[in-house]
């Protein structure tokens, strides 16, 4: 299962870069790569326990590499989205 969560935060790498150098707006696609080691390391120690749940360390991380994720995420759609509501050329 790590694999493809992996494949999905490096395309959401891609897009924020991307939107980055269209726009000229930071959206901060470095930072990005926090969560994927974060989650990266909950899914070794999770692995090597043969366990899903009860290791607190690994529950910190998973943790705060999600809201991590959220707050990139948000920040991504607030530039993509919301900002640009009034820009239409309809």
């Amino acid at each position: 299962m790590w694999f493809p969560t992996a494949a999905l935060f490096v395309f959401l790498v891609l897009i924020a870069r991307f939107y980055e150098k269209l726009s000229g707006r930071r959206t901060y696609y470095r930072l990005f790569l926090a969560p994927i080691l974060l989650f990266g390391a909950v899914s070794v120690r999770y692995a090597s326990s043969d366990t899903l749940a009860g290791d607190g360390l690994a529950d910190l991380a998973f943790g705060i590499g999600g809201i991590i994720l959220l707050a990139l995420c948000w920040n991504l759609y607030r530039l993509m989205i919301v900002n640009n509501k009034g820009n239409r050329r309809d």
